[in-house]
C-alpha cells in the first residue's frame, strides 16, 4: 500500500515538475509584467497627484498677481505654468487670466499672444472657444478682420452656436458687409432661446440694420415709423448673458471683449 502511495505522489511530482519546465519562464513573465504594470499604473498616478499640486500653486499665486492687478508677476506664474504644466486645466485657464490682466494694463499684444495659446492648447473645447471669442474680439478691435473670423471657424464648442454667430455679425458688420452681418446675426437670434436675455442685444443689432426679427411676417411699416422704432432699439443697453456659454464668454478670466458694432 505504501508502495502505491509514494508511486502516485512521484507521478504527480513529475507532473508538476514537467509542467513548470513547459511554462515556468511564460508564468514567471507574466508575474514581472502585471506586477511591473501595477507598480507603473500607482507610480504614474502619484506623478499626476504631484504635477497637479505643483501646478495649483502656481494658478494660485497668478491668480493673486491677477487680483492685484500686478502684470508682470502674472505674467511669469504664468509662463511658467505654460512651461511647466502646459497640459493642465490650470495652466489653461491660467491663460485666460493672463489675458485679462494684460488686456487691462493695455497690453493686447501679449493678452491675443496667451489666448491665441488657450485656443490652441485647452483640451476641453468649451475653453477653445471661448479664448477665440475673445481673441476674435480683440483682433476685429485691431482691425484684423480675416483673423478674427479665422478664429470663429475653429470655435466649434456645442452650445456656443449663437455666440459665435453673433461674434460673426459684429466683425462682418466691422468690415462694412452689412448683408452678411445681418444674416449672421440672424443665425444667432434664431439659435439663441427667446428667455435669454442676451438675445435683446441681438434683437438691438438687427433693428438697428433695418431688419427687426419678426419684420418678414409683420405689416410693412411706413419708413417714418421704421426710423422711429430702430432709434430706441439700436440705443438699448447691452444686456448681460444669461445662458451657461454666455456666462463663460463673459466671466472675468478672460480680457473683456470690445463693444460689438450695432450700426
Amino acid at each position: 500500500m505504501a508502495t502505491s502511495l509514494d508511486l502516485q505522489e512521484q507521478e504527480q511530482l513529475d507532473a508538476v515538475k514537467a509542467f513548470w519546465n513547459k511554462y515556468g519562464n511564460l508564468i514567471t513573465w507574466l508575474l514581472v509584467l502585471v506586477l511591473g504594470g501595477f507598480a507603473a499604473w500607482n507610480g504614474w498616478q502619484w506623478y499626476q497627484r504631484d504635477q497637479a499640486n505643483k501646478a495649483g500653486a502656481l494658478f494660485d499665486e497668478l491668480d493673486r498677481a491677477a487680483a492685484a492687478g500686478d502684470a508682470e508677476k502674472s505674467a511669469r506664474a504664468f509662463a511658467d505654468l505654460r512651461q511647466r504644466f502646459p497640459g493642465t486645466a490650470y495652466a489653461q485657464q491660467g491663460g485666460l487670466i493672463a489675458a485679462k490682466v494684460h488686456f487691462d494694463k493695455g497690453k493686447a499684444d501679449d493678452a491675443r499672444a496667451a489666448l491665441a495659446w488657450v485656443a490652441e492648447q485647452a483640451k476641453e473645447p468649451e475653453l477653445r472657444t471661448v479664448a477665440r471669442l475673445r481673441l476674435a474680439a480683440m483682433l476685429a478691435e485691431a482691425k484684423q478682420y480675416d483673423e478674427a473670423l479665422k478664429a470663429l471657424d475653429a470655435a466649434k464648442a456645442e452650445g456656443f452656436e449663437a455666440l459665435v454667430a453673433d461674434r460673426r455679425g459684429d466683425v462682418l458688420m466691422l468690415q462694412g458687409k452689412k448683408d452678411e452681418a445681418r444674416n449672421a446675426w440672424q443665425v444667432a437670434h434664431a439659435a439663441m432661446s427667446d428667455k435669454v436675455e442676451y438675445r435683446r442685444l441681438i434683437d438691438a443689432k438687427l433693428t438697428a440694420i433695418g431688419a427687426p426679427p419678426g419684420a418678414a411676417s409683420a405689416p410693412a411699416a411706413s419708413p417714418a415709423g421704421a426710423a422711429a422704432s430702430a432709434a430706441p432699439a439700436a440705443a438699448a443697453p447691452a444686456a448681460p448673458p444669461a445662458t451657461a456659454a454666455a456666462s463663460a464668454v463673459s466671466k472675468p478670466a478672460a480680457a473683456p471683449l470690445p463693444p460689438a458694432a450695432s450700426k
